[in-house]
């Protein structure tokens, strides 16, 4: 599993209610340390319009994120990063190896999702970013923010209430996950009310595969 150099721009302070938002780096995150009893093989390398599942999850983070990695297994041609504290945790582990990750390497976000949503809107930072911003309307990236950043401070991780391995998470609840872990957590819902996390859903449900059966005729 491979390292990497920090991100272009540096970690974010909070500037406060009132000042001027400043982009925020953001990480994305695979989280695919799960054992696919369900789906029966390995669903990472799943075909769906002639492309494996990690490949489609990854591009749409690559078009919101500086930096994408995968927690949990190792992948050729990303950057891998076991689960932590340890492996069989679900996916918390991959999200707390993440949320470290993100807080070395000053990353102000993690934007983590699972193999199983190929069809994860390329706005999906946007998104959960506007549903959790307190301070105002989200008003999307603009034109003078350096791809891969928030072009807002957020104040609240949000989730997709379907599917809560899809997730804006500021990587200041990294010491927060790790407490929740060892205190036997294990549900990442939990963890996402003890946060104070924002549900939010979609107008379209996306496509969640966990069974063969799950993949659309092509």
């Amino acid at each position: 599993m491979t390292t990497e150099t920090g991100p272009k721009t540096g970690p974010e302070t909070d500037p406060g209610i009132g000042s001027a938002p400043r982009p925020a780096p953001l990480l994305g995150a695979i989280l695919a340390g799960g054992q696919a009893r369900r789906f029966g093989a390995d669903k990472a390398h799943a075909i769906y319009r002639d492309q494996r599942l990690i490949d489609q999850v990854a591009a749409a983070l690559q078009a919101q994120c500086e930096r994408v990695i995968v927690c949990g297994r190792s992948e050729p041609g990303f950057t891998a990063i076991p689960d932590a504290p340890r492996p069989d945790l679900g996916p918390l582990g991959g999200l707390n190896a993440a949320l470290a990750y993100a807080a070395r390497q000053g990353f102000a976000y993690v934007l983590s999702a699972g193999v199983d949503a190929p069809d994860l809107p390329h706005d999906m930072a946007r998104l959960l970013a506007r549903s959790s911003c307190d301070t105002g309307p989200y008003t999307g990236p603009k034109t003078d923010t350096a791809p891969g950043a928030l072009a807002t401070i957020t104040t609240r991780p949000a989730i997709l209430a379907s599917q809560p391995v899809i997730g804006l998470w500021p990587a200041k609840l990294a010491p927060e996950l790790d407490r929740f872990l060892a205190d036997g957590g294990r549900a990442l819902y939990r963890f996402a009310e003890a946060v104070h996390a924002r549900q939010i859903a979609l107008e379209a449900p996306l496509l969640n595969i966990n069974t063969p059966a799950d993949l659309p005729p092509q």
